[in-house]
């Protein structure tokens, strides 16, 4: 009998990198595919393409971070095709009104003008600090992340901004899931924190919510944490 596929998808400025534990931990158990995003500035657009890529008909789908919110949306436009959902250190509100969203565009375009000026991995090491737990920083693992970070161009950068600044309000597909889903959160993630995961529990219908804090651990949790996210993968894959 053929496997179960399970699709993952990664964040902002991320790739395969992020899922690695996760692959090798359930490799035998399921077929697991990584989309990329290429330069694609929407949401939409890059859950149209994960729908396009993946051939299987019905599919587990994991997200971390903005893969998340694709996630999200891959379920809007296609609820009959996943089974099961993972979201991890996400978020499902759109960009905040007033101040507050010209804030976080502010920020965000600076980071882009200093990924032009001075190359990404530097504009890395000006962001990437609030994404793991203090105790990584300066660590072998936040190398990693900063390679990764290099990985992409300002280009891909610049898109994917575009998509988070237009990013849907993903509430309404919380309130309407019937698939089991799991919420998993790092303790200490400072840029998607465990209480608005706390608050995503509460819109998806008791029966198929399971919420999930991982200790000790920032944002990044698939490699801050791998093991206990990879079990937690491992228990949601066995419901139905």
């Amino acid at each position: 009998m053929s496997k179960e596929t399970l699709v993952l998808l990664p964040g902002l400025l991320c790739d395969d990198a992020v899922w690695v534990h996760q692959r090798q931990a359930m490799g035998q158990r399921v077929d697991t595919v990584v989309p990329h995003y290429a330069e694609l500035g929407s949401i939409e657009g890059m859950a149209r393409k994960v729908l396009a890529e993946v051939t299987a008909p019905v599919f587990s789908l994991a997200g971390h971070s903005m893969g998340g919110r694709v996630a999200l949306e891959v379920v809007r436009m296609a609820p009959q095709r996943v089974r099961r959902l993972a979201l991890l250190d996400t978020g499902y509100e759109p960009i905040a009104a007033g101040e507050a969203g010209a804030q976080e565009r502010e920020k965000r375009m600076k980071l882009l003008q200093h990924a032009k000026a001075h190359g990404m991995r530097e504009m890395g090491k000006l962001w990437a600090p609030g994404m793991v737990h203090p105790d990584r920083l300066a660590s072998p693992l936040f190398d990693e992340i900063l390679d990764m970070i290099e990985r992409r161009t300002p280009e891909q950068f610049e898109a994917q901004i575009n998509a988070l600044l237009g990013r849907p309000d993903a509430g309404p597909v919380l309130r309407k899931l019937h698939c089991p889903t799991a919420l998993i959160c790092g303790r200490e993630d400072a840029w998607s924190p465990y209480a608005r995961h706390e608050a995503m529990s509460h819109m998806v219908p008791a029966q198929w919510v399971t919420l999930h804090a991982v200790e000790h651990c920032g944002h990044m949790s698939t490699m801050e944490q791998p093991e206990a996210v990879s079990a937690l993968l491992d228990i949601w894959l066995s419901r139905e």
